[in-house]
Parts: structure tokens; sequence; C-alpha cells
């Protein structure tokens, strides 16, 4: 009995030894990743920036071609003599605008 309570406190004593080394193990990492984070906030601004001229440009190019394929859907609808003509090139003119006013507005709020 007397050597069952011993094997049972030194069976523990190691569970509490393994946890203890892991939990300081693993405060000591989240530590040490801490430490670059204003460097990691400054390369993820930089990347983003370089990346917002090329995404403007895209959001340009897609009003461009909605703008196209809204000409193309009104002016079949008015050669077809459909009464909501009017409402449908209301509809993608202002989609077309939307797209141009939301990538200048991007712009002009961060700056850039």
């Amino acid at each position: 009995m007397r050597i069952r309570n011993r094997l049972d406190n030194v069976s523990f004593l190691k569970t509490v030894r393994y946890a203890a080394t892991t939990i300081v193990l693993t405060a000591v990492s989240a530590i040490a990743r801490a430490q670059d984070g204003t460097a990691g906030i400054e390369q993820a601004n930089t990347q983003v920036r370089s990346y917002f001229d090329v995404g403007c440009n895209l959001m340009y190019a897609i009003g461009a071609v909605l703008g196209l394929v809204g000409a193309i859907k009104v002016y079949q609808k008015w050669q077809h003599g459909h009464p909501d003509t009017g409402s449908t090139a209301a509809a993608w003119f202002g989609s077309c605008i939307f797209l141009v006013v939301v990538a200048t507005v991007l712009k002009s709020f961060f700056g850039l």
C-alpha cells in the first residue's frame, strides 16, 4: 500500500512537472512572437497600399465592362419597345457610377 502511494505521488509529480513545463514554454513562445508585432503591421500596411491602386483600376475596369453590357441591354430593350427601358438604363448607369465613386472615395479616404 505504501509503495503504491509513493508510485502515485511520483506519477502525479511527473504530470505536474510536464504541465508546468508546457505552460512555461507556451508563454515564452507567445512573448517571443509578440516582440515583432509592429514590424508585421507595417509590412501589412505597405503590402495593402501597394495593391490598392491595382484594386481601384480593377474596379474602374469592371465599371467599364458593366457600362458596355448595360448599354447593350438597354439598346436591346429600346429596340424591342419595352416600357421599362428608362428604369433599366438608370439601374445600369447607377451601378457603374457606384463603382467609380467607391473607388475614388476609398482612394481619398486612405490618402492614396
